[in-house]
């Protein structure tokens, strides 16, 4: 085995590396820790919230979006489904639930993420979403 075949092989296959960067965003939205979910994109990574919202540059940025969570979230749930990849890009399916703390509403977001990566990390993130206000149930 020559040494790129050695690192190729302790290289962890993209669709595991993915899952497991989309898993630590999903940690940081869990814990109400913007620091964590910012941590996950390159320095230069863009964020867009929304369908035809405004792009959020670099980690600060995405780091303030999501900074008032712990104000307004609490008993968060973040699931993902079967992440699919083509070369640098990937997309997942995921689901969000938690209560509002303002009205003690349980929120269920559902929706999909269309990412691409640079050197390990995010450098883009598309997120699409639907809310439903209602029962924590399912």
């Amino acid at each position: 085995m020559n040494a790129s075949s050695e690192t190729e092989a302790r290289a962890p296959e993209p669709k595991k590396q993915y899952a497991a960067l989309i898993a630590e965003f999903g940690k940081g939205w869990e814990k109400g820790s913007s620091e964590r979910i910012a941590a996950v994109f390159t320095d230069d990574g863009i964020f867009i919230p929304e369908p035809f919202s405004a792009q959020l540059c670099g980690r600060d940025a995405i780091d303030e979006y999501w900074r008032d969570l712990p104000r307004e979230q609490a008993e968060v749930s973040f699931k993902i489904g079967e992440v699919f990849v083509a070369g640098p890009w990937f997309s997942v399916e995921f689901r969000c639930k938690f209560r509002r703390r303002r009205t003690g509403e349980w929120i269920d977001v559902r929706g999909a993420l269309f990412c691409e990566t640079d050197a390990g990390k995010i450098s883009e993130m598309r997120m699409y979403w639907h809310r439903v206000t209602g029962s924590e149930e399912n």
